[in-house]
């Protein structure tokens, strides 16, 4: 069984309740005392008053005997007594809290009722003028950035990587890519741009050849026949490194070369057929399928995870760093909209207001439950002993009213009963 926490200042509460039921007592006792006294000098004929006190007194014991019923059947079994509808916090603990979970779930998670608070606050413009408050829009900067950083270091790697690669692997293969890569190569191509690439390999090509000559004439020696002069070899080797170092010479310093032109009509074609030719798309598609079940492939996908969290979580960390200012613009930019755009505030609103209305209609059972189980949880005992700590006080008071408001009804009966008997 679960049970409140009896604490100090519960104690001292206790304390204060003891304090009134003495006086509450003392009161009875004293009327009591009242009632004897003038009894005894009304029967010893000390005159008509001692019966007006008698009656007060009377009527002062009957209310605060039954106060002191009523305050005490609450929380056990007056002196011990099993009399039917007593102790009632101990025994209808459980129907209690039902009937609060029904009350709350009434009139409080109702959709009407949260709609009709929530349109009263005015939640738009309120949320965009403590948003637009630098002060305010740091400090959602730092929560966001609190949780951001929690639920990256939270989520396990493996995880994230295999969900990642799955996707991007899936994304991937259920995407045609010839055709876009057709497009984009005839855009590169109608642009002129790639030839600063042609450019780039033409003069990498040169400087290589220049730097390598000999290794080149050794290949094409290397190459030929066994029955040929080495002598010719050597010559034909000088000769084809000539040739092939005035060639890439002349495509490197002549835009027009025929080669470029060449080059040109090759990517043209090849974006045309990237785009409209069956076989060439299906081939692009084999050697995208190829690369994609490759080992390190699938590797540079899944640690591309990694680099992404220790980015996201470093830019977290730092207060300046462009993410945490530039959301923290992005909140201080929202708020003041929301204070100054009405059209805005009403959309703010009615999300909130739908949201709310959604979980009191939706959990409305699951919200009235957590009040209903809990309190069917709690130590009947315990419960009634909190309970009576922190209300008792107030309920003694009822006790001594009781007996104040018995008194004065008992002398006002009298009085008139003797008035109107003459």
């Amino acid at each position: 069984m679960v049970s409140f926490s009896y604490t100090a200042a519960d104690e001292e509460k206790s304390r204060g309740v003891r304090r009134m039921k003495s006086l509450a007592t003392a009161l009875l006792l004293a009327v009591a005392v009242i009632y004897a006294l003038a009894t005894w000098a009304e029967n010893a004929g000390w005159g008509a008053w001692t019966g007006y006190v008698a009656a007060a007194a009377e009527a002062g014991m009957v209310g605060a005997l039954a106060d002191w019923f009523a305050v005490t059947a609450l929380f056990r079994r007056p002196l011990g007594l099993p009399i039917p509808h007593t102790a009632i916090i101990p025994t209808k603990k459980d129907q209690l809290g039902a009937s609060l979970g029904q009350f709350v779930g009434e009139n409080f998670l109702s959709a009407d009722v949260v709609r009709g608070r929530l349109a009263a606050l005015g939640i738009g413009k309120r949320l965009g003028a403590w948003l637009a408050d630098p002060a305010h829009a740091d400090r959602v900067t730092a929560e966001l950035s609190t949780a951001l950083r929690g639920a990256l270091t939270v989520l396990r790697d493996s995880d994230v990587q295999a969900v990642v690669g799955e996707a991007i692997t899936r994304r991937a293969e259920a995407a045609e890519i010839a055709p876009g890569l057709g497009k984009t190569l005839e855009k590169i191509v109608s642009d002129g741009a790639h030839r600063r690439a042609v450019d780039l390999v033409c003069t990498r090509a040169h400087d290589w050849l220049v730097t390598h000559g000999d290794s080149v004439m050794d290949a094409v020696q290397g190459g030929a026949p066994g029955w040929t002069p080495r002598f010719v070899d050597r010559r034909i080797g000088e000769r084809v490194y000539k040739e092939l170092l005035r060639f890439v010479t002349e495509m490197r310093d002549m835009p027009g070369h025929p080669a470029r032109g060449a080059i040109d009509r090759f990517l043209t074609d090849f974006a045309a057929d990237l785009q409209a030719d069956t076989d060439t798309r299906a081939r692009v598609e084999r050697l995208k399928s190829d690369l994609l079940a490759r080992p390190e492939i699938q590797d540079i996908i899944a640690s591309a995870w990694s680099s992404v969290r220790n980015l996201i979580i470093a830019a977290a960390e730092d207060d300046r760093s462009q993410l945490r200012l530039r959301a923290r613009a992005s909140l201080i930019s929202l708020g003041n909209r929301l204070s100054t755009d009405a059209r805005l505030q009403m959309k703010v609103e009615g999300w909130a207001e739908d949201a709310a209305a959604y979980v009191v209609t939706t959990y409305r059972h699951e919200i009235t439950s957590l009040i209903t189980d809990t309190v069917a949880g709690w130590d009947a005992t315990q419960t009634s002993k909190k309970i009576e700590a922190n209300i008792g006080r107030d309920l003694q008071f009822i006790r001594i009213n009781g007996t104040v408001v018995g008194a004065l009804a008992g002398l006002l009966i009298y009085t008139v009963s003797h008035a109107a008997g003459g």
